[in-house]
């Protein structure tokens, strides 16, 4: 009887997602900023969707880079929340494990495919600087389209192998994870096997993906520096570091908060359980919502958009 029932367990078909461990009584408190955060997020987004959609004069390169930015906001954002805030109103916190499989791929892909388009936008940034005379000509609509392609292909390839070899692992002990959505290392630590694979090809994908992009556009950012402090005059650096400044600001956003999450995963032991949770949730909403106002703000094109689809009557 034992033996069958420690087998049943070695594949459960279910997990449970704790929610921020420790701060359970806090649950519906803490959903207020984390539900206004996505709704944020979705008015956003698809604020930019249809400006862009709607103005000929946006459609270009670096419009259609954030639409794809948008678009893959809306879709990191939305494989987390809705489960999130099941946990904290429904007490809802069971997720079948194909389920929580998917969720893990999806999350990490995102993050990847996220990854990849400030890549792209920062060099067509690049481009735009440092040789415009040829811009419309390096960076056509065709090119964009391989450059998307490749960003989408790179993103779900390199974590296809994550939510397989989550599920080669051998759950003998618990099914519980104390998180509020199924993120790799969190879920593969509940395993009794050997999870060094699991590690070994977790740091890779941290360099292949994170590693390369940061260097990527640290490279970009450089010569694009270079190109700015050329000019003649002060005023022509300021204007034309303007001109890139929604898209470095958006690039913080991203990689300030998702390094920390990864630094403190990986390295702190002695950070509080809750705290990681929240922080990891916070590199997931937080720039979602963040980059609609970024470029809203700092992208006079979007704001004159913007300010024509809403106008105010005078007194």
């Amino acid at each position: 009887m034992s033996d069958s029932n420690t087998t049943d367990f070695t594949n459960p078909s279910t997990f449970i997602l704790l929610g921020i461990p420790g701060l359970e009584a806090a649950h519906v408190w803490i959903s207020i900023p984390f539900c206004a955060i996505y709704a944020l997020a979705i008015l956003g987004n698809v604020t930019i969707l249809l400006i862009v959609k709607i103005e000929p004069s946006l459609h270009g390169p670096m419009y259609y880079f954030l639409c794809m930015l948008a678009v893959t906001d809306l879709a990191l954002s939305t494989s987390t929340v809705p489960k999130m805030l099941s946990i904290f109103w429904f007490n809802s916190r069971e997720i079948d494990f194909s389920a929580c499989l998917a969720q893990l791929y999806f999350i990490h892909c995102f993050s990847a495919m996220e990854s990849g388009i400030l890549v792209a936008m920062a060099l067509d940034r690049y481009v735009a600087i440092c040789h415009p005379l040829r811009h419309s000509t390096i960076l056509t609509n065709a090119a964009v389209a391989k450059l998307g392609l490749a960003v989408v292909l790179r993103s779900s390839m390199l974590v296809l192998p994550n939510p397989f070899l989550a599920r080669r692992c051998l759950y003998h002990r618990t099914n519980i994870i104390p998180h509020t959505y199924c993120e790799h290392i969190s879920m593969v630590k509940l395993a009794c096997a050997d999870i060094r694979v699991n590690n070994y090809y977790g740091f890779s994908l941290i360099f292949l993906i994170t590693g390369v992009d940061v260097f990527l556009i640290a490279l970009s950012y450089t010569q694009i520096l270079r190109a700015i402090f050329s000019l003649p005059t002060k005023d022509a650096w300021v204007k034309t570091f303007w001109t890139c400044s929604s898209h470095l600001f958006a690039t913080l956003a991203f990689y300030i908060p998702a390094l920390f999450f990864i630094l403190t995963h990986r390295f702190a032991q002695n950070v509080p359980l809750h705290f990681h949770v929240l922080m990891a949730n916070m590199y997931l909403l937080v720039p979602p919502m963040l980059n609609p106002l970024i470029y809203g703000l700092k992208t006079k094109q979007i704001r004159n958009r913007l300010l024509w689809l809403f106008p105010h009557k005078g007194p």
